[in-house]
């Protein structure tokens, strides 16, 4: 809880506890002092009121003061002011501390306000290294002109978009791709800022200014799409453009034309009793149940969806889950695990699939790349190093080694045409490894992201639950992404994408959409934060995600189940269905109790009782927010 929303609760405290005190001091029979008794009163319920609603007066007031006279704040000045106006101390001060709960409620809701979540952000670059006098020299990339070579070691960031002069290197793309392949270059490959070199020395020639490079355009990207990111308006403030001046302006017809009309015919004006009915419909109109109910239902529909492992960042997001229709989503760790597992074994005649995943993950022992990883976990036993010499890392192509005296190879075909080994071409889709012994093919390995278990259910599940299209925008191959929309049931793909492509193309949904529809990204990397941001509803996986998207994202699955997206929807539906009864259930109570009010049928305590009768059931029928069984 912030220091904000604690001083509020203990405001609402102090609050409860004096009005609990004063009214029952006022319960009490006070005859000395009879004539102060009025007054006093009065002014012991003034200490509770204006200390919990001096900051409402104050909105209102400004509100005034700016021509925005009809919100939220005017009508529960005017409803509670009208309540003290009757001698009605307790509904007036009560009504003021159950508004603020509700906002307090909803503050509490929505939790932590974002943050700028470029510092977050760890893509981007303290240095770049130049060459002076025989030595590498660090200098701040705003300072490197287009056109300078500089030097990336391993394990640094590129700073600057450029091109690679001499080194062979492998780069960890994943901050700017979300893809787990490292990718190998080589001279005259162009590179981005924001990788990270991960073996070889690379000299790399600048094309770009720092200002114009990758890197720079994603930051510029988090720090400025929020800003044209659509909110759903608060429905209070919406409600109550309509529904405050009608009643303040009916409540001012009723306490004048009756007794402007009996005086036209003769008779008895009787200001005092119409004006006590225009009071006492002030009382009924109050908008307790609404301001209180309301976002209690999101609150509700907020913490059950927190026991199913969705957080969800505020109410207003909760409201536009229901109307989604377009879900877009990003592949790897998405829809995907993000972790490279061999997929198929297929050794050439005469060599067994035990004997050429052994092979392959003895050549590949003593390396860090995630392919190697994943051979090495098929395999599943101890390598025995005595069994492994004359080990030889070929940068960008694979390994080569002695295994138990034999000479072999394991890497892409790159290796395979640098040895002069005929190879096949494998027909599946995915990361092939070749692997030769003693100059002949010995077969390949494939290896692939692997889909989530239950993503192409949870596709399913979506289009179920009323979502139009789902798009999957990915930075891998056009092979290997319409292999996985196919698998899944995805309606369109893009790949081939990086962050800024990424916005691109949901810019261009944003457009195509509906008006009344809401767009949906779910991502989980660094790269995604972006378009999290732009999208109407940012969605991050929490358990594996980055703390940029978690951040950047309106709602976060905790478990990285993409199941949990139509759970999420689902349980906005029952919410936004909840709210709705709790609207037609007050209005039509409200305006019932307006009606006999009016004509004197109901005095200031049924008043009391339909305002206070109707919150109760309202917040009761609230709490259904917080159960949601998915059918």
């Amino acid at each position: 809880m912030t220091r904000k929303q604690k001083k509020v609760l203990a405001r609402i405290i102090a609050a409860a506890i004096l009005l609990i005190g004063f009214s029952v001091i006022g319960a009490c029979d006070l005859g000395a002092v009879e004539p102060w008794h009025k007054e006093i009163m009065f002014g012991l319920f003034m200490i509770p009121y204006l200390l919990i609603g001096y900051d409402i007066l104050k909105k209102a007031i400004l509100g005034i003061v700016h021509g925005e006279v009809f919100d939220e704040n005017f009508l529960m000045a005017v409803a509670t002011v009208g309540a003290i106006a009757l001698g009605e101390y307790t509904e007036g001060t009560a009504v003021m501390l159950f508004y603020q709960i509700g906002e307090l409620f909803q503050s509490c809701a929505v939790g932590r306000s974002r943050r700028n979540i470029a510092a977050l952000m760890d893509i981007r670059p303290d240095y770049a290294n130049i060459e002076r006098d025989g030595e590498l020299v660090r200098v701040d990339p705003d300072e490197v002109e287009t056109g300078t070579v500089i030097t990336v070691q391993p394990g640094e960031k590129v700073p600057i978009d450029g091109v690679i002069v001499s080194g062979s290197s492998s780069l960890n793309t994943s901050a700017l791709t979300g893809e787990s392949v490292p990718r190998e270059v080589d001279p005259g490959d162009e590179v981005i800022s924001g990788c990270v070199n991960l073996s070889g020395l690379l000299q790399i020639r600048t094309t770009k200014a720092f200002g114009e490079s990758t890197v720079s355009k994603i930051l510029d990207l988090v720090e400025n799409s929020s800003m044209k990111k659509s909110r759903s308006e608060n429905f209070i403030t919406r409600f109550a453009r309509y529904y405050t001046p009608a009643v303040c302006i009916g409540a001012l017809l009723l306490a004048v034309l009756p007794p402007v009309c009996s005086l036209v015919m003769g008779q008895e004006a009787r200001w005092s009793q119409w004006l006590i009915r225009a009071l006492t419909t002030l009382v009924i109109s109050c908008p307790c149940a609404l301001v209180i109910s309301i976002p209690l239902s999101f609150f509700g529909g907020i913490g059950g969806a927190s026991t199913q492992g969705i957080l969800v960042k505020g109410s207003n997001y909760l409201e536009a889950l229901g109307e989604t229709a377009c879900v877009v989503c990003d592949k790897t760790g998405t829809l995907t695990r993000g972790v490279f597992e061999v997929t198929k074994v297929m050794p050439e005649e005469g060599v067994t699939e035990d004997e050429l995943l052994e092979t392959a993950a003895y050549v590949e022992h003593y390396s860090n790349h995630p392919i190697s990883k994943s051979l090495k976990e098929a395999y599943g036993q101890a390598i025995d190093v005595s069994a492994l010499s004359d080990v030889e890392e070929i940068s960008g192509h694979g390994v080569t080694a002695v295994v138990r005296g034999r000479r072999a190879a394991a890497g892409n075909a790159r290796l395979m045409e640098r040895l002069g080994v005929s190879w096949r071409t494998p027909q599946e889709i995915g990361t092939q490894v070749h692997v030769a012994i003693d100059g002949r093919y010995a077969g390949y390995i494939l290896i692939a992201d692997v889909v989530k278990p239950g993503a192409k259910e949870a596709v399913a599940q979506m289009k179920a639950a009323g979502v139009r299209q789902v798009v999957m925008l990915t930075g891998d191959t056009a092979d290997v992404a319409e292999a996985v929309a196919k698998e899944l049931g995805i309606d369109v793909v893009k790949s081939g994408l990086l962050p800024e492509d990424k916005v691109t193309e949901v810019e261009a949904l944003l457009a195509a959409k509906g008006k009344k529809e809401k767009l949906a990204f779910v991502g989980d990397g660094i790269n995604d934060a972006p378009v999290l941001s732009r999208a109407d509803l940012g969605i991050a996986m929490g358990a594996l995600g980055s703390d940029a998207a978690i951040e950047a994202a309106d709602i976060v699955l905790m478990d990285d189940d993409p199941g949990k997206i139509a759970t999420a929807i689902g349980i906005s539906r029952k919410t936004l269905g909840i709210v709705h009864q709790n609207i037609v259930f007050a209005l039509a109570v409200k305006f019932l109790c307006l009606a006999f009010g009016a004509v004197g049928a109901l005095n200031m305590w049924w008043a009391i009782f339909a305002d206070v009768g109707v919150m109760v059931l309202a917040v009761l029928n609230a709490t259904r927010a917080l159960r949601y069984r998915q059918r």
